[in-house]
């Protein structure tokens, strides 16, 4: 069985940056979309940045222009560069990547923007 571990969530202030990664344990053949969700405290999850094997992206309009989504093929691993951090990006990020065979979530990682 393959896992996503996701990693690089924390404490930041407003204005600053972040990389999240997110990791397969093992090889996921033909992977065609990768994204990045999240939940915000008391509220439900939502999109935040979707990528396809065809490279199509796709952003939260909240987002774009301060979050990019990006994968590194060889590694089999998701990145969300975030920057310009506001308190509203604040929430738990969840990385989701779907193959023919299989569809998976990683844990979740806490992303906290707070003075």
């Amino acid at each position: 069985q393959v896992d996503l571990v996701e990693s690089g969530g924390g404490l930041v202030q407003p204005g600053g940056s972040l990389r999240l990664s997110c990791a397969a344990s093992g090889t996921i053949e033909n992977i065609y979309f990768m994204a990045w969700y999240r939940q915000p405290p008391g509220k439900e999850r939502e999109l935040v940045a979707s990528k396809t094997s065809g490279g199509l992206t796709n952003y939260l309009d909240s987002v774009k222009g301060r979050f990019t989504i990006a994968r590194d093929g060889a590694k089999n691993t998701l990145y969300l560069d975030m920057s310009s951090l506001k308190h509203e990006d604040t929430a738990v990020y969840y990385c989701h990547m779907i193959s023919p065979r299989t569809e998976l979530w990683g844990q979740g990682t806490q992303v906290t923007v707070s003075v």
